[in-house]
This record gives structure tokens, sequence and C-alpha cells, in this order.
């Protein structure tokens, strides 16, 4: 007969950084990549920001895969459906880990924090943010399913503005009826009205978006 046994043992892991953080530097990005991304390449959607306003921060998901029969291609994965349970308390020693080494001291600098999750990244970032009891200015859904496992008004007090929803009008993976629950329960757990916005393209990260929303927070700053 057999037993699954675990043991803990210490691990490294990698992320990305995007920019250098100085006086100058008004926001800082946490942003989760999704399934199959690294996060070196996925850290440069974000080079089109202003680099002496923005600061980014790109977490790496611990577990890496060949994407091709060639053995070419790797890719990343956060969480998949065996043991779910504890590859989330993996995913969160590690981004515990990075908070206290790269993000709780720019933090103390007074500096906005932008959390934005793509895809598989979305549930991640939700996850990690309210084990963490983080408040954060901003939060960016990007293309992603927000875990059914939080209560009413979760968020209400974590994040200070309109949580902010973006899909591709061509994403074979977001029909009507899966936008319209995710902003049903958006509603419910941020205690206010998400934002949407719809871009006319696939299951892609979209820049223009991003890029649109930095720019709409720097205005707001002035």
């Amino acid at each position: 007969m057999s037993e699954e046994k675990t043991v803990s043992y210490r691990t490294t892991n990698s992320y990305e950084t995007c920019n250098t953080f100085t006086t100058d530097t008004q926001n800082i990005w946490l942003v989760f990549h999704g399934l199959g991304h690294l996060s070196r390449y996925f850290i440069k959607h974000f080079k089109m920001l202003n680099p002496a306003e923005n600061y980014i921060i790109a977490p790496q998901a611990t577990s890496l895969y060949y994407q091709d029969k060639r053995y070419k291609y790797v890719g990343a994965c956060w969480l998949t459906r065996e043991n779910p349970e504890q590859g989330i308390d993996n995913n969160h020693a590690y981004l515990n880990a990075l908070y206290e080494e790269e993000l709780k001291p720019k933090l103390k600098a007074n500096r906005r924090l932008i959390i934005m999750g793509f895809s598989q990244g979305v549930s991640v970032a939700m996850r990690w943010l309210h084990s963490r009891n983080l408040n954060c200015d901003q939060i960016i859904l990007h293309s992603g399913s927000i875990p059914r496992s939080f209560y009413l008004n979760a968020f209400k007090e974590l994040v200070t503005s309109t949580p902010v929803l973006v899909y591709g009008a061509k994403d074979p993976l977001i029909t009507e009826d899966r936008l319209k629950s995710e902003m049903e329960y958006a509603r419910e757990i941020f205690g206010r009205e998400p934002r949407v916005i719809r871009y006319d393209g696939g299951h892609e990260v979209d820049e223009n978006s991003l890029k649109r929303l930095a720019e709409e927070t720097g205005r707001a700053e002035k």
C-alpha cells in the first residue's frame, strides 16, 4: 500500500524588475503573468510605461515545464488541480518573501501600489492580496477569473479605487455570460461597481489599456 507524505524544504525562485526605483517613482506595479508565461518576457509588456514614474515587479511562477515536444520553449504555471491547497501555500510563501525583500522597503516611501493579474495570474494576485491583508491603490484583473472563495466586501477596505476588469472582445475564453458573472461577483467582494475595459483583441495582454490606466493615474495625482 502506498502513502503520500510531504516534506518542507528551502528553495529559491527568481523575479524580474523593470526601471529604476528613484525619488521620481510614483507607481509600483506588482504584475502576475498567466499560464505558460515567464516573468522576463511578461514584463516587457510594461516597458511602454513612463520609466521615470513606474517601477514594475514581475513574480515568476515556481513550476516550469516544456511547452513543446522539441523541448525548446519553457513555460511556467502557478497552480494546477493537483493538490491546489499546497500549491496556494507555496505561492504565498514565495510572494511573502518577495514582499519582504522587494516591495515592503519601497512602499515605505509612500508610493502608489498597483496590482495587475493576467489570466491565471488574476487568481494568484487575488488570493495573495487577501491572505496578506495588503492595501493597494488599484487592482487590474486582465482576462482571468476571480476565485469564488471570497466573502461579501472582502476587498472593500483593501483596494482604495474602482477595480478594473480588462477583457478582449475576441477572447474565446470570455463569453458574455462569464463577463456578467465576473462583474456581479466583483461588485460583491469589492463593495463597488467595477469598471470594465473591452479592447479589440483576443486572450493577450493589451498594452494600450494598461498605458491608458497609467496615464489616468498620473493625471489624477496632478
